[in-house]
């Protein structure tokens, strides 16, 4: 179990507010969220919980690239501070991608040179924030974003 930390006032804005009297009809906002974000992903045996301003992610996903895309999807809307991880993967154990979080003026050009040293390299990012990200040039500040190893 881990809590990922996000900025509360970035993100895609489909909640008006997380507060305790909209709790269940947030969760099941959230849980439509990363159906609909995710389309290919298995998202059937995921629950999501929301307390506060934190939102509890648990149950099973195939692969540590769709745990992790799960998590990015609910921690990239507005409204959430942080994502506690309770979802096991069930299919082969990976290595955890590193997440990194879009600065003003970034672009995915310049997260690649600062991650890979080579700006070139940014077509991976935007794959493997795929389908959350839909073009290459369509990235905010305080959005965190998948950098898979280098190979």
């Amino acid at each position: 179990m881990s809590l990922f930390s996000f900025l509360k006032e970035a993100g895609e804005k489909i909640l008006d507010a997380l507060t305790p009297d909209k709790a269940e009809a947030n969760s099941e906002a959230l849980s439509k969220h990363v159906k609909d974000a995710l389309t290919g992903i298995d998202t059937s045996k995921i629950q999501v919980k929301v307390e506060g301003d934190k939102v509890i992610a648990s149950g099973e996903a195939a692969t540590q690239e769709e745990k992790e895309k799960i998590l990015l999807s609910l921690g990239n809307v507005a409204g959430v501070s942080g994502v506690e991880d309770q979802i096991t993967v069930t299919g082969p154990v990976m290595v955890a991608a590193k997440f990194v979080v879009v600065e003003k003026g970034d672009t995915l050009s310049a997260i690649s040179l600062r991650v890979y040293g080579n700006a070139n390299l940014y077509n991976k990012i935007f794959e493997a924030n795929k389908p959350m990200l839909k073009d290459v040039n369509k990235i905010y500040p305080g959005q965190s974003l998948r950098i898979p190893e280098k190979d």
